[in-house]
């Protein structure tokens, strides 16, 4: 008898602990719906920005990203994001996108023909100050063993 209280316990103490996943929360449809569509990214801040560089997403410099192409379409949670600045070595991908209940984003860069579930590694941003004509994303990086917000400034583009 004892065996099985014991087990029961420790079932529910499992259980009781198990974390939650960023992505394997419901999307929030309302902030999805509002980010479909062609976006360009404007601006890439954080303090400090005119003396220390970031590598965006673990592909480039954080500057590179300013000029680039976003296209998401929030039907099937996919699209495309493109770097074109002159400045940087160019480079286009398919993505895999949504926006958890916590307002988070939460991407994957894919390589052609590769499939989302075949990806373990993505990243998650916050939404912030979202219009019909701009959002924001922001990432968390640390410098120096400070945590520093990384702000990217969207445009929805005409």
């Amino acid at each position: 008898m004892r065996k099985i209280i014991l087990l029961c316990t420790l079932a529910v103490l499992v259980f009781a602990c198990k974390s939650k996943s960023v992505t394997g929360t419901n999307t929030n449809n309302k902030v999805q719906v509002a980010m479909k569509g062609d976006w360009t990214i404007s601006s890439v801040t954080y303090p400090g920005s005119q003396y220390i560089k970031v590598n965006s997403f673990d592909l480039a410099d954080s500057q590179c990203f300013v000029g680039s192409t976003w296209k998401l379409v929030s039907n099937n949670n996919k699209g495309n994001m493109a770097l074109t600045s002159a400045d940087c070595t160019s480079f286009s991908s398919p993505i895999t996108w949504f926006v958890n209940k916590e307002g988070q984003f939460v991407l994957k860069v894919l390589n052609a023909g590769e499939k989302a579930r075949k990806i373990r590694d993505g990243y998650v941003l916050n939404v912030a100050n979202q219009t019909e004509t701009s959002f924001q994303l922001v990432d968390k990086g640390i410098v120096e063993g400070k945590t520093i917000d990384v702000v990217y400034q969207f445009q929805k583009v005409n």
